[in-house]
């Protein structure tokens, strides 16, 4: 196996504030701010929310999170876990309506040295896959290529979202909504 150094990430892995715009945690601001579309909350359920990625390791990179705030998976009842892996499996159904990827991964990072940003508010990351998207540029030259503006996967997600059993849009520009 060859070797990649990179010695600038350490600054990152030692930061003190993780993030630094946000006075408390982020995953619990996001759902009480007034404009979903702004925020990249693009559906709601009554215990999670999916929340798009910021820096998305591919178009669709979406965040499955529960309201509750917590980094332990064993502290969700199972209401809350019931909640969170159907609005995971409608995650999938959204990204294979909106988007058509060849697969996905998923999965948690728990704890601080599972290399996620934030660790104190569990969330699932489902990313979608297509064959042939791995290329030299994030391994070797840092740089991630996105190939569609988050505006754009927000919009297909949305209607892909929308047009799911038991879905409702309650406002413009709001999330799409699961009883």
């Amino acid at each position: 196996m060859e070797q990649v150094f990179a010695p600038w990430r350490i600054e990152w892995i030692r930061r003190e504030k993780k993030n630094p715009d946000v006075d408390s945690c982020v995953f619990c601001e996001f759902p009480d701010r007034e404009d979903d579309r702004e925020n990249r909350l693009v559906a709601r359920s009554e215990h999670a929310f999916v929340l798009l990625n910021n820096y998305p390791y591919n178009p669709g990179h979406v965040m499955v999170i529960p309201y509750a705030h917590t980094g332990e998976y064993g502290d969700l009842s199972d209401e809350q876990l019931l909640d969170h892996a159907r609005l995971k499996q409608r995650t999938f159904d959204a990204l294979e309506t909106g988007l058509g990827p060849d697969g996905f991964n998923a999965g948690l990072n728990l704890g601080d040295g599972a290399g996620g940003s934030i660790d104190d508010h569990l969330h699932t990351h489902v990313v979608p896959r297509w064959e042939g998207d791995t290329n030299f540029m994030p391994v070797i030259g840092d740089t991630s290529v996105i190939v569609e503006a988050l505006e754009d996967t927000y919009d297909h997600l949305h209607e892909a979202f929308a047009d799911q059993e038991g879905a409702s849009v309650p406002d413009e520009g709001g999330a799409v909504v699961f009883e």
